[in-house]
């Protein structure tokens, strides 16, 4: 099961898809996000990429627990209804 970083950032981006993806791959259909208390703009596009991955692989990606700030981001640029 993925354990999901206290900070969704740019500065650890790049290893938490890699890890996303993998857990993925293995079959985990839902990230619960409570541990994450930071993110910036690329936690949108993680978490997008996550669910492209899944909907890739035939079934859909469950995002439980997301913070405020990252329902915040996805308002700001648009993508909420993605999440």
């Amino acid at each position: 099961m993925m354990q999901v970083p206290d900070r969704l950032t740019l500065a650890n981006a790049r290893a938490a898809l890699a890890e996303g993806l993998s857990a993925i791959a293995a079959g985990q259909r839902e990230f619960d996000l409570s541990p994450v208390t930071a993110v910036d703009s690329s936690a949108v596009a993680l978490v997008l990429a996550w669910k492209r991955a899944a909907r890739a692989s035939g079934s859909e990606l469950v995002i439980a627990h997301a913070p405020e700030s990252l329902h915040s981001l996805a308002q700001l640029y648009g993508v909420a209804g993605l999440l």
